[in-house]
């Protein structure tokens, strides 16, 4: 019960904490005239990707590397299968590929290095500054971009998603002080609840970090992801999903990488590495060649994240031997 209590405290702390987090530290830009692009690319995409960074580093330290490197793998996973398919289960999707091409090679290319630092079965420090870098990199490229293109000029607010938030500026740092503390707590709370859970099932700590963890603290994104498809802005669903997956790997994993090694366990090695492969080429095909997520790919989206949630805690050494 006490186990319960966790998972779910933990959940609701890291929801609730990344809320407020990134709705203070946008209304916090604002009221320092820093343009809704430069939010967008930074605040909003470090906001509600904040659970998986305090998460993954929080078991990483404690020497839980399942669960570090699971959370990441397995939100890269859920943020593709559960929140696309959800979302475009309620709307379905129109794409233009010429919009997406840059993020959609960089999410691409975040995925394939990833993949090849991990073989080795050890992420070092060095290896995780790479990461970071190249995070960085991209992010100071996409702003010259932008602005070469008059994006820094254009509309004045956010999508309605991110428009609430506070009113002054100390309500605004008060904001984010309490999203912060309580995306801390929740990390916390979670990572050992995760632990307990996994062995209570007899699972492994990956498996938990996969699922469980993965799910919990993918939150903020599906929030975003629903609201923004109710609201028939797909744009918007799609733009954070693409980023979020390009921040868990280079930005969450860098960062976690250059405090303390990462040892990646064998399971992921040998068949998770290669599902978040797939689902994201998947990803791509359907948004680039199809150039629609319409409700009957959504509904094989959301078979195969059931299907791959089973396979977790079926075993999925029983199906590999």
């Amino acid at each position: 019960m006490i186990t319960f209590f966790q998972l779910i405290g933990g959940v609701v702390l890291l929801l609730f904490g990344a809320e407020y987090l990134v709705a203070g530290a946008v209304a916090l830009a604002r009221k320092l005239n820093i343009s809704p692009m430069i939010i967008g690319m930074t605040i909003v995409a470090y906001g509600t990707t904040a659970p998986e960074l305090v998460v993954s580093l929080e078991a990483s330290i404690n020497g839980q590397p399942g669960i570090a490197v699971g959370n990441v793998i397995g939100s890269n996973i859920a943020n593709i299968l559960l929140i696309l398919g959800t979302s475009a289960l309620i709307t379905p999707f129109a794409c233009k590929p010429a919009a997406l091409y840059r993020d959609a090679a960089v999410m691409m290319g975040s995925a394939l290095l990833f993949v090849a630092l991990a073989l080795s079965g050890t992420i070092e420090r060095w290896q995780g500054v790479l990461m970071f870098a190249a995070l960085v990199v991209f992010s100071l490229y996409a702003y010259v971009a932008e602005r070469r293109r008059g994006a820094a000029d254009g509309p004045a607010e956010l999508a309605e998603e991110f428009e609430e938030g506070p009113k002054s500026v100390w309500l605004s740092l008060l904001a984010i002080a309490g999203g912060v503390a309580s995306v801390v707590i929740g990390a916390k709370l979670l990572v050992t609840g995760a632990v307990t859970l996994a062995r209570i099932l007899g699972v492994g700590e990956e498996v938990i970090g996969l699922t469980v963890v993965a799910i919990g603290t993918s939150l903020p994104e599906l929030a975003t992801a629903v609201v923004a498809a109710v609201r028939k802005h797909s744009d918007v669903a799609l733009g954070n999903i693409f980023g979020a997956n390009i921040y868990n790997l280079l930005a969450i994993m860098g960062l976690v990488a250059t405090v303390t090694p990462v040892t990646v366990p064998p399971q992921i090695l040998r068949f998770d590495l290669w599902f978040m492969l797939a689902v994201t080429v998947a990803l791509l095909f359907t948004v680039l060649v199809r150039r629609r997520l319409d409700r009957g790919a959504a509904a094989m989206f959301l078979l195969a994240f059931v299907s791959y949630t089973a396979l977790q805690y079926y075993g999925v050494e029983n199906v590999l031997n």
